[in-house]
């Protein structure tokens, strides 16, 4: 057995879910927060035997997708804030970070 956590946008999640369900796969949802933009994610957490891995994997594929965003930059600590302009940056964001974790025992109560 095998713990499937992936780490995905908000904007995907209620997509991934819907995808997840129409195959069979349950999961728990998380919310989250990424340490680099600042913004709230999701951490879906998926349990499935080892054959099915593959599977699921294929499924987050096809419904996390990369995108652009324009993003702020945050101004210098200890810097002259007045001579300081922010411009905006393209950063890619989206698609998923997935681990996949051996299960040694499993419980249900």
């Amino acid at each position: 057995m095998k713990l499937v956590m992936a780490v995905i946008q908000d904007k995907d999640s209620n997509r991934l879910t819907g995808a997840l369900g129409k195959n069979n796969y349950q999961s728990t949802k998380l919310a989250t927060t990424g340490g680099f933009l600042k913004e709230g994610n999701t951490t879906l957490i998926i349990g499935c035997e080892d054959e099915y891995v593959d599977d699921v994997l294929q499924i987050i594929k096809e419904n996390c997708s990369q995108r652009e965003q324009m993003v702020a930059p945050i101004s210098p600590m200890g810097g002259n804030a007045d001579s300081y302009i922010p411009r905006p940056v393209k950063v890619e964001v989206g698609g998923a970070t997935v681990f996949v974790l051996p299960i040694e025992s499993f419980f249900q109560f």
